[in-house]
C-alpha cells in the first residue's frame, strides 16, 4: 500500500481523494525542446513521497536528474543533457556529452581511459550511453493496492564483424516509496564469445554532498589509483568544501557483503539529516570504484559499482579480469537506489554497516 502524509492508503481508500493520479505522482512522458538536447525523449517519475526522477529514452535510458523534496540528489555537469548526434566516441571525447546525474552508464565494450585492445581502439569509458532506446513500454498501473510506474527499453551495441550485446533495461518505482530499481539483462546475440564492461556512474552532489557529508561502507580495503589519491587517502571518506585546483582522487573499494549476498553502501549528510544508498549483489557487482572530485563547479562523489574497474579494457584483459559471455548467454543485474529520508533511516543503515563489517 502507499505510504503517504504519514499514513497507508488501500487503493479504494486513496482514489476517493482524488481525480487523477497525477494530483499524487506518476509518469510524464515528453521530448526536450532545445538546445544540445533537442529531441531527447525522456520520462519523469514522481513517487509522491518527494522523491523524483528522470530517465532519459535516448541516452541508454540513463537517470539525468534526481531530487528529493526539491532538493537534487545528484550533480549535474555543464554539458546539461546532450543528444546522442553530439556523442564524440574518439578519445576522452566522452566527456563532452557526460551529464553527470545520478546514473551514467559506462560501457559495453570499455570502461576507463582510451586503449586499445586486440588492435581496435577503444574511447573513454564506451558508447552505450549515446544509443537510444527500442520497443520501449511506459507503464504505471495498479497492482492490487501497489501502484507501480515503469519504463522499459533496449539498447543494442553492435557492428559489422563487431559484437551483438543487446541490453534490456527496466527501470520501476511506486507510490509512496523513496527508491527505484534498475533491472538490467544482458545477452550475446551474436556467434562469438564476447567481452562485456558495464559500471554505474553514480553521481552525488550539493547540497547532499558538502563538507558534513560522510561514505558509509562495509569496505575491508580501499586502494588509491595514483599518487594523488594516495594523498589525503586516510580520508576517503569525509569531503570538504570546493577547492580551486582540487586534483580528483579514485579509489577502488574491497566491499563486505551482508549474509545473503548484498553490498549496501551510502553518502549521509547527518547535519541535512539526508543519505541516498545502493544496494545491489556483490556476485553480479564484484567492484566498487570511489571518485571523488572537490573542485569548484566540478564537486562531486561518484559511486560505482561494476563487473570491472576503470582502467580500460585492455588493463582487465592483462589482470585476467575482463567478463565474457557466450553466444546467447545472458548476465542478470539489479541495482536499488533509494532516500534515507530522517535521522532515524540514516542512524539505522550505519548501524547496519557497521554490523557487516
Amino acid at each position: 500500500m502507499p505510504n503517504l502524509f504519514g499514513k497507508k492508503y488501500t487503493y479504494r481508500q486513496l482514489i476517493q481523494y482524488i481525480g487523477d493520479i497525477s494530483q499524487l505522482g506518476g509518469l510524464k512522458h515528453y521530448e526536450l525542446a532545445s538546445g544540445v538536447g533537442k529531441g531527447v525523449g525522456a520520462v519523469d517519475f514522481n513517487t509522491g513521497t518527494g522523491f523524483e526522477f528522470t530517465v532519459l529514452l535516448d541516452r541508454g535510458m540513463d537517470i539525468s536528474e534526481a531530487r528529493y523534496n526539491g532538493q537534487s540528489l545528484c550533480w549535474r555537469s555543464s554539458t546539461g543533457d546532450v543528444a546522442p548526434a553530439f556523442f564524440d566516441p574518439n578519445g576522452i571525447g566522452w566527456l563532452r556529452s557526460f551529464f553527470g546525474g545520478l546514473v551514467l552508464t559506462c560501457g559495453l565494450d570499455n570502461v576507463g581511459p582510451p586503449c586499445e585492445d586486440g588492435q581496435k581502439q577503444f574511447g573513454l569509458h564506451g558508447r552505450y550511453t549515446s544509443i537510444p532506446a527500442s520497443n520501449i513500454e511506459i507503464e504505471q498501473k495498479w497492482d492490487c493496492d501497489e501502484f507501480v510506474m515503469s519504463v522499459e527499453g533496449q539498447m543494442r551495441e553492435t557492428s559489422v564483424f563487431g559484437m551483438n550485446l543487446l541490453l534490456t533495461r527496466e527501470i520501476s518505482a511506486k507510490l509512496g516509496e523513496s527508491r527505484l530499481v534498475i533491472h538490467d539483462t544482458i545477452e550475446n546475440q551474436g556467434y562469438e564469445k564476447t567481452p562485456v564492461m558495464i559500471l554505474y556512474h553514480c553521481n552525488f552532489g550539493f547540497p547532499l554532498v558538502d563538507e558534513h557529508a560522510e561514505l558509509i561502507s562495509p569496505s575491508i580495503k580501499v586502494i588509491p589509483r595514483d599518487a594523488a589519491a594516495e594523498q589525503g587517502k586516510d580520508d576517503y571518506d569525509k569531503f570538504q568544501q570546493p577547492t580551486q585546483g582540487y586534483q580528483e582522487k579514485v579509489y577502488f573499494h574491497q566491499l563486505q557483503p551482508d549474509k545473503a549476498g548484498y553490498v549496501k553502501v551510502a553518502l549521509i549528510n547527518k547535519k541535512r539529516d539526508l543519505g541516498v544508498y545502493l544496494k545491489y549483489q556483490k556476485k553480479q557487482l564484484p567492484r566498487f570504484t570511489q571518485w571523488k572530485m572537490l573542485g569548484q563547479g566540478i564537486y562531486v562523489c561518484g559511486l560505482e559499482p561494476g563487473n570491472c574497474g576503470v582502467l580500460g579494457r585492455a588493463k582487465e584483459r592483462e589482470a585476467g579480469t575482463l567478463e565474457f559471455l557466450n553466444p546467447g548467454e545472458k548476465k542478470e543485474i539489479q541495482l536499488e537506489i533509494g532516500v534515507l529520508t530522517n535521522q532515524q533511516d540514516v542512524r539505522k543503515f550505519t548501524n547496519n554497516i557497521k554490523k557487516i563489517k
